[in-house]
């Protein structure tokens, strides 16, 4: 059986990739659907999970992989002229779809990938290259509209997909011709020595209609998100202002690190720089919590439960601890008060302060994640680390 194309058949080589992409593709699809159905509200089912979407993205990796091999092997062949060139329209149809399977093959997989650079978090690719991408940086816009691009370029697969084996089913049980069977085996099918040339508009038309994805799942992110109800104030009365800042949270999840933070809180400070002495109350709101691939999980009534305790609030006398500070005092989260002690640096020159403190919490003690009772799946350790930039106001 000869390794190449020829105008009347398609080659081993053709065939093998073919059949290749189509196995690994429908494989990683309802895998993917599967994964995203599982539960995770216990530890062995969140284990599970990420077993599914590990196996979904390793496999969905190989596709693309395939897919370009198979692509790049395309161009070096001649293509196998259509049975029923006079069906115009049909073989217009026809080589649409097939644009849309090849541009699918490399997009659906690549954006899925670079939502898994983007962000942090379990079901990591299962291979030894690591799991980052060179120029995708770990920002939540990129994470966004790579996870918002990779569901509607699936929609897009799914349905080129389907297109194609309607067509292939219809060549084999209705038109009785050889289209199916040449790539099942091989098959030498007629030639037609006149065969019209495949024009550039189905390829223009693919596009056009990738293009049209992509600019919806920009503007699908860039929409204004609805107003978050919360109870943090907007003016302290401290004699410290907080201008800019960031406040962070690390966690482990299935052995991996997942790094986020809230973008809505503010901190009421007095504090007095000749004696180092001072209080701060902090007030944080849970509902901006971003945190990686888990940030939905994080927020839901088993962890953080953003929805019946919206707001976290630290509230610590401030005292000098050798060449360094710390806030001691109470954080009240998700409907419970503990002890908690922040060590900090702290730098003034002039009226700018400058801060950077860090702190680990148990999450048991407040009751998070009581239904992962070992470290196997979530850690316990919650690392909170604070960094900002404040004036003084009087």
């Amino acid at each position: 059986m000869p390794l190449v194309n020829s105008r009347t058949r398609f080659g081993t080589v053709a065939r093998s990739l073919h059949w290749l992409t189509a196995l690994l593709i429908l494989t990683a699809i309802p895998l993917g659907l599967y994964a995203n159905s599982l539960p995770y509200a216990t530890s062995d089912a969140l284990a599970t999970k990420a077993q599914v979407f590990s196996l979904h993205k390793t496999l969905g990796v190989a596709a693309f992989f395939v897919a370009l091999v198979r692509i790049l092997w395309a161009l070096t062949q001649p293509r196998p002229v259509p049975l029923h060139p006079d069906r115009r329209v049909e073989t217009a149809v026809a080589d649409l779809v097939h644009w849309i399977l090849y541009i699918s093959l490399l997009a659906v997989p690549l954006s899925g990938w670079v939502h898994h650079a983007a962000t942090t978090g379990f079901a990591p690719i299962l291979w030894p290259f690591g799991q980052n991408l060179p120029l995708v940086p770990k920002i939540p816009a990129v994470e966004h509209v790579a996870a918002t691009a990779h569901w509607l370029f699936t929609k897009l697969l799914i349905a080129a997909i389907l297109l194609h084996i309607a067509g292939a089913l219809k060549h084999h049980l209705i038109d009785r011709d050889a289209t199916l069977r040449r790539m099942i085996s091989g098959v030498v099918a007629p030639g037609i020595p006149q065969a019209p040339r495949h024009g550039a508009a189905p390829m223009l038309a693919a596009l056009a209609i990738y293009a049209a994805g992509s600019g919806l799942a920009f503007a699908l992110t860039r929409a204004e998100p609805e107003p978050i109800e919360t109870a943090t104030p907007a003016v302290t009365t401290g004699n410290w202002q907080v201008t800019e800042g960031t406040l962070s949270l690390g966690v482990r999840q299935i052995g991996a690190d997942v790094q986020g933070s809230f973008a809505t809180w503010s901190a009421d400070i007095t504090f007095d720089d000749t004696t180092g002495m001072g209080n701060v109350t902090v007030f944080i709101d849970i509902a901006t919590l971003t945190l990686g691939s888990v940030g939905d999980q994080a927020k839901g009534a088993e962890f953080l439960d953003a929805a019946t305790h919206p707001t976290a609030t630290f509230t610590a006398a401030i005292r000098p601890e050798g060449s360094t500070f710390i806030a001691e005092g109470t954080l009240a989260l998700r409907g419970m008060s503990q002890s908690l002690a922040m060590p900090f640096s702290l730098t003034i020159e002039g009226d700018t302060a400058l801060m950077e403190g860090s702190t680990s919490i148990d999450r048991r003690t407040f009751g998070i994640g009581a239904k992962y009772p070992d470290e196997a799946t979530v850690g316990f350790a919650a690392d909170v680390t604070v960094g900002l930039t404040a004036k003084r106001t009087n």
